[in-house]
């Protein structure tokens, strides 16, 4: 799906010849990689973060007595991106820690967030998922526990999008086959339009030959888009099963009561069939409606989204919003980025991560290290930490329960 997206968001940058920075991991990650090489650092400095930051998060499930902490982020490339964009904002706002020391502080702070957030989510996805055997860990875990959270306030779960009835024609809708398909055309379809044929058949040279008219391309862009999403959505929900069999080998000795974070695309067997397609809809409309919001305000650092955190985030919040809320709730929990990419000077490299959890914790987090340094870390670290020790106070008796294989 990112290989067809890729060259409509292209599209969008050379049509309105803007200056962009586009929020999307992959982006964010081969700006991070950049800004490293820059300082004259190499990005094995980034591996060695993410290991540190694993072996932690290894210790603090092995201590889950003490820390609460039930999960383990197994997501490999999430990791890859994360420890590099980490290792960059730490050695941005503290250049006079470009060392050892400062891989050490990333790696701790970087494995607390891996294991505090994932383990925020057991609840949550265990709820929606019916006990399924796993968390999330991605981009957007602290979005996750906000719409599970506060997503009833909006609706009730009563009103979800499987119940709403359809009649009549409408009803080939009920289909989420159709409905994406239908969906992708008007929204991709707009877009595509917008950025014309000429610029297409340049970006999109190889999905896109002289003889294939410029309608049809339209068509079979979005319909492959719902294609993409089946396969996805069946071929993950046998992965995560495999996963989760697995896994109890090593919850059930090692690590013994402790549960894999898995990519949010995870979910997306479970819970409606259709939230997913129209949490992406609602959410790319409100980001579509921030772009224009900024061309007309002539904003001097345009963000464009990238389809990872345009899909995956709103998809997946949706899709825990709309399992305890409904449709509205749906709504209202898809909600940026430019503060964060202002703060640790990632527009001169032409990307962020600009996921839910970057676009808010982690400049929340990097305010503070600015100021305070080392010890802004480890207030970051120890605050953290405490999430799963108010975790556990409010669900005592069932807390480690959720996680499989706890006497």
């Amino acid at each position: 799906m990112l290989q067809s997206v890729t060259p409509m968001l292209d599209g969008i940058t050379q049509r309105f010849a803007i200056n962009a920075v586009v929020i999307d991991p992959n982006f964010g990650f081969a700006a991070a990689n950049a800004a490293l090489e820059s300082i004259g650092v190499t990005t094995s400095f980034a591996m060695i973060t993410l290991l540190i930051a694993f072996i932690w998060n290894i210790l603090l499930v092995l201590f889950r007595k003490q820390t609460k902490i039930r999960t383990l982020f197994t997501t490999g490339h999430i990791m890859v991106k994360q420890a590099a964009v980490a290792t960059w904002i730490v050695y941005f706002l503290l250049p006079d820690f470009r060392n050892m020391l400062g891989i050490i502080a990333t790696g701790i702070l970087i494995g607390t967030y891996w294991a505090v957030f994932s383990n925020l989510t057991v609840e949550a996805t265990q709820n929606l998922t019916d006990n399924a055997g796993f968390a999330v860990g991605h981009q957007q875990m602290l979005g996750i526990w906000v719409a599970d959270k506060f997503s009833s306030k909006f609706g009730k779960k009563e009103d979800s999008v499987d119940n709403i009835k359809l009649t009549g024609a409408l009803k080939i809708f009920d289909d989420y086959v159709v409905s994406t398909t239908v969906i992708m055309m008007i929204f991709f379809g707009i877009i595509l339009i917008v950025v014309g044929e000429p610029i297409m058949r340049e970006l999109d040279a190889a999905n896109f030959p002289n003889g294939l008219l410029f309608p049809l391309y339209i068509l079979e862009k979005c319909a492959s888009f719902a294609v993409n999403l089946v396969i996805l959505k069946t071929g993950v929900r046998m992965f995560v099963g495999e996963m989760v069999e697995s896994f109890q080998g090593i919850s059930g000795s090692i690590l013994k009561g402790s549960l894999p974070a898995v990519d949010c695309a995870a979910t997306y067997g479970f819970g409606s069939t259709n939230a997913v397609t129209l949490s992406f809809l609602f959410g790319a409309i409100g980001q579509i409606i921030a772009i224009t919001g900024l061309l007309i305000f002539k904003s001097p650092l345009m963000i464009i989204p990238g389809f990872v955190p345009l899909f995956y985030d709103n998809a997946t919040i949706g899709l825990y919003a709309n399992n305890r809320g409904g449709i509205k709730a749906l709504i209202a929990m898809c909600l940026g980025s430019a503060f964060a990419i202002m703060l640790f000077g990632m527009s001169t490299f032409g990307g962020y991560v600009g996921n839910f959890d970057w676009a808010t914790l982690w400049p929340t987090m990097g305010v503070v290290i600015k100021y305070l340094a080392i010890p802004g870390v480890i207030i970051c670290t120890l605050g953290m930490l405490v999430i799963p020790q108010l975790q556990y106070r409010n669900n005592k008796k069932e807390y480690f329960d959720l996680a499989e294989g706890e006497e």
